[in-house]
């Protein structure tokens, strides 16, 4: 008997449901992805800001589209069998736009995605400036993507950027009318206070809360037993590791260019063997001398 292949969206869910909370980690291409993986974490996230500066040297203004994104997913979700949760912006359109994003997230593999109430013209979700669209638009984003699934287990998640310039109560009432329009889990962004995800699982009980964790922004650094213990399902971590990345890469060019040698960078550098084991590049040299061997064999 052959056995029916989980979808991303089933595994996705079933990550949430079954840890207190989940730990999502972002990975910025499909290396990362590979790492992420075999230290033990149950779940990848694809950041929107981390495809427009990683992959583009561009800033998270929504000048990256879908095209972009769903490049990365492919790559991601090629590599590493984790669950891939998309930041896809606000959609990349209008009604048709957003059901046209949500099939070509689904055929590249992703797991689910989450949509914001920002305007099309949108900003980081810490940086000010922000203005978010009326609640009616924002339900129609929703539905859109409800409708364009394929996949009744792929996520479609709400995000929700309402605190900053409505207050909590507002952002609460956003987001029942989210929910209600057929979002399955909620990211409220930019939160404080641990009371304020608190409120937010008090007043929306059974729906999973996203919490982000991100450095440098208006979130303080919680611990995933503080999250927990106020109702959060979801701790996310969207760009950690392309953060320290970053910096170990600017540290490195800086020796290179000021030492004119690599050799006091290279105690942080990832040795060859343990690319390899990541890799599994043994494996794959073993197929070419297998292959090689048997075409010497047919001479």
């Amino acid at each position: 008997m052959s056995r029916v292949a989980v979808s991303a969206g089933k595994l996705f869910r079933e990550a949430v449901f079954s840890s207190k909370p989940l730990q999502l980690v972002g990975a910025v291409n499909a290396y990362s992805a590979i790492l992420a993986e075999k230290t033990g974490f149950k779940a990848l996230y694809l950041s929107g800001s981390g495809v427009a500066a990683s992959s583009f040297g561009l800033p998270d203004l929504g000048i990256t589209n879908l095209g972009d994104v769903v490049e990365d997913v492919r790559r991601i979700t090629q590599a590493s069998k984790l669950p891939l949760l998309v930041d896809v912006d606000t959609g990349f359109g209008g009604a048709l736009g957003i059901a046209r994003t949500i099939k070509e997230l689904e055929r590249a593999g992703a797991a689910g995605c989450h949509i914001e109430d920002q305007v099309v013209a949108k900003r980081c979700g810490h940086r000010p400036g922000k203005e978010i669209v009326s609640t009616e638009e924002m339900v129609d984003r929703i539905r859109s993507a409800v409708n364009a699934r394929t996949d009744p287990d792929f996520v479609i998640m709400a995000r929700t950027d309402a605190l900053a310039n409505e207050g909590i109560a507002s952002a609460i009432e956003r987001c029942k009318a989210y929910i209600a329009a057929g979002a399955d889990m909620l990211f409220p962004e930019a939160l404080t206070e641990l009371q304020q995800y608190k409120k937010f699982s008090e007043e929306l009980p059974d729906i999973p809360i996203l919490a982000n964790i991100t450095e440098f922004g208006k979130t303080p650094l919680f611990t995933k037993e503080e999250l927990s213990s106020v109702g959060v399902s979801i701790v996310l971590y969207p760009l950690s590791a392309f953060r320290a990345m970053s910096a170990a890469a600017l540290s490195v060019y800086k020796t290179i260019l000021e030492d004119g040698t690599q050799k006091n960078s290279v105690p942080i550098m990832q040795p060859r063997e343990e690319l390899y084991k990541y890799l599994d590049y043994h494996k794959f040299e073993q197929q070419i001398d297998e292959l090689f061997s048997q075409s010497k064999e047919k001479k």
